[in-house]
């Protein structure tokens, strides 16, 4: 059976313009061409067209698909090279989710998460899409684009995300339990919270922590990532915040 430029663009969802240009590199040739010009595809053609979009579902710049193609005559062996590149690419996703599912279960318990499995399946590019959400709120309400202000680096995000993270829970529990924000093993949290960040990520001390629990305490995106945790913890920060500044 043989179909037409526009019945192969329709069912396989490729443009015509794609087909032509195919076809213009020698990746994939029509079965044969009319003398008035119309290019037919027989099912040879569309068999081969699915491995091309197989390929480039894997990123496969145009050039190594061909190259693939020719080195790889048989159809099954070539299918089953890419079911196997698909099937690792699924498991590096099923990681992440995974990673994000264990988050979400240790964020509701209100404990923190091992640091070796904290980060399993991330890279700089998940990083990046982690972050998106909150550079865009950021770069829309106040101009800030953090993924473009800082270099993204995964180690370092990593030892920064842990900190957070410990300092987080130890005053989302300090709150479920009652510790007053004066309490001194509040104000010890703070102080070595402090410290890490003036010498890991970037200069602060006790005036700039308290403009900082304020601004997460007035900003609605950045309330509601703390109240998640657990309620009231962002004016439980800042009043904890404020205390150890007047005291300083």
């Amino acid at each position: 059976m043989s179909y037409t430029v526009h019945e192969v663009a329709s069912l396989s969802g490729v443009t015509i313009k794609t087909l032509y240009h195919y076809q213009k590199i020698g990746l994939l040739m029509p079965e044969r061409i009319e003398a008035n010009g119309y290019r037919y595809y027989g099912d040879k053609e569309l068999e081969k067209l699915q491995q091309i979009l197989f390929f480039r579902e894997l990123d496969f710049s145009l050039d190594k698909i061909k190259l693939a193609m020719q080195d790889e005559p048989s159809r099954l062996r070539c299918l089953c090279e890419q079911k196997t590149l698909l099937m690792a690419r699924k498991q590096r996703l099923g990681d992440i989710l995974h990673t994000l599912e264990e988050a979400i279960i240790h964020t509701e318990k209100g404990v923190t998460m091992s640091k070796e499995k904290m980060f399993t399946g991330l890279n700089k590019k998940e990083w990046e899409e982690a972050l998106s959400e909150q550079s865009e709120y950021l770069k829309k309400e106040y101009g800030y684009d953090m993924l473009s202000e800082s270099e993204i680096n995964p180690d370092e995000l990593n030892k920064h995300s842990d900190q957070a993270a410990k300092f987080m829970m130890f005053m989302a529990d300090a709150l479920k339990n009652g510790i007053r924000p004066y309490d001194n093993s509040v104000k010890d949290a703070i102080r070595q919270h402090i410290v890490y960040v003036n010498e890991k990520i970037h200069p602060t001390d006790a005036k700039s922590f308290l403009k900082e629990t304020e601004f997460f305490l007035t900003d609605d995106f950045h309330r509601n990532m703390y109240e998640s945790i657990q309620t009231g913890l962002s004016y439980y920060i800042f009043a904890a915040a404020k205390m150890f500044a007047e005291n300083q």
